[in-house]
């Protein structure tokens, strides 16, 4: 291998790894004075001019002429007579450099400096992919899908890095086959086996916050401060907001205009139910609002062990408590704050709908108490287990289960 040749190797490397000249130029030096040092037991007397822009590299090793027989050192000395044969009008005393052909390396050498080269800058690419996105955990990326496994996905940025986004940081109903483009955020930067492994995710209440940011200008400019984030991926999400401007109605803001700014991140996030709220230090009042949208008759706090009491009428309850439990839930972690519902309790109440046992008992067997005719609670205590057994055509243990919430209803 020539200069020429050796030149438009690492000129290749430049190109595709997207390294900058000065980088280029430091990786190659330190490549052929490793090796100098090996041949000759060091490099200090050895000049490497490079410019790749040219195709131009330069080895010089400079000696001081000494009269012939008096060579101690060969790396930094050379004899009269050999350096007249460089140039014939030298003298004793004098410094003389002599170019290098990379073809006196010999094979072995110069194929140990092409895979020290791209070994090098292999560990500089890395290193560099491993800082870009250590600084960019938080933010959101866009990544091609370029492999499906079990347990993750291979993405590919627009630079060719692989990005791995887990299943379990996946919404349960994302669904994605090879080619598709994923918006997700950055949580995680690992160096394992010398190489950056980059975590994204989808869940992460960070990626609903970035893309607030992204939807609404108000909180981008600090405007609008998100105070807190608590999710349930793909099912439901509740959002603190709080201005500092009066003149700002951060949950308008949020929202948009017949919801314009909220509906594009519901659709990212899969259909995600999201409730945005005003945020306050006022506790009680903050888990009125965190309870959204049922409507709190009264509440007893416990503010040594974090714990509230919440108490609404039987129509209310189960809004509060929510489908799956999800709003009840997502409101405690939002405040903080233990919350147990009950219903209040009413001496006018005489009969209660059976649509307000939606928490405690499963909507198919409500549908089929309905079904016969039985639409409140003390319309189907009138009936005895065989009967309800027989008319609803429900299993015993599940009559039993209904007829035990219902009882209790009255007796509290």
């Amino acid at each position: 291998m020539n200069t020429q040749e050796f030149i438009e190797s690492f000129t290749e490397f430049k190109d595709f790894k997207n390294i900058d000249r000065v980088t280029m130029m430091n990786i190659v030096e330190d490549v052929f004075r490793s090796v100098i040092a090996r041949q000759a037991g060091g490099s200090d007397n050895y000049d490497i001019i490079i410019n790749p822009d040219k195709g131009d590299l330069e080895v010089w090793h400079n000696r001081v002429i000494v009269p012939d027989g008096e060579v101690e050192d060969p790396n930094s000395e050379i004899s009269i007579t050999d350096a007249c044969k460089i140039e014939p009008d030298f003298e004793v005393g004098e410094d003389v450099s002599e170019e290098v052909k990379i073809e006196s390396f010999g094979r072995r050498a110069v194929t140990a400096l092409k895979q020290n080269l791209a070994s090098k800058i292999m560990d500089l690419q890395k290193d560099g992919i491993y800082k870009k996105y250590k600084d960019r955990v938080g933010d959101i990326v866009n990544g091609e899908v370029y492999q499906i496994w079990k347990k993750e996905i291979l993405l590919l940025d627009d630079e060719g890095n692989e990005l791995v986004l887990p299943r379990t940081d996946q919404i349960p109903s994302d669904y994605f086959k090879k080619g598709d483009m994923v918006r997700a955020v950055v949580t995680k930067v690992d160096m394992r086996n010398n190489s950056p492994i980059i975590f994204l995710s989808r869940t992460s209440p960070a990626f609903l916050e970035r893309l607030f940011e992204s939807e609404v200008p108000e909180i981008f400019d600090g405007l609008i401060t998100v105070k807190n984030i608590v999710r349930e991926p793909g099912e439901r999400a509740k959002v603190a907001v709080e201005s500092y401007d009066d003149r700002i109605d951060p949950v308008g803001a949020c929202v948009g205009m017949k919801g314009s700014r909220i509906h594009g991140i519901v659709r990212e996030l899969k259909n995600e139910n999201i409730d945005v709220i005003n945020f306050t230090t006022n506790i009680e009042l903050y888990i009125q609002r965190a309870l959204s949208p049922a409507r709190i008759s009264n509440m007893k706090l416990d503010n040594e062990n974090n714990k509230a009491d919440v108490f609404l009428r039987p129509d209310q309850v189960s809004l509060a408590i929510g489908k799956g439990g999800f709003n009840i839930r997502l409101a405690s972690k939002l405040t903080g704050f233990e919350i147990d519902v009950y219903r209040e309790s009413s001496e006018d109440v005489e009969d209660v709908d059976l649509e307000e046992f939606s928490d405690e008992i499963d909507h198919w067997i409500l549908d089929q108490l309905k079904s016969i005719g039985l639409d409140t609670a003390k319309s189907v205590l009138q009936l005895n287990k065989e009967d309800l057994m027989k008319r609803a055509d429900l299993e015993e243990g599940t009559v039993e289960q209904v007829l035990n919430v219902l009882k209790a209803e009255f007796e509290d």
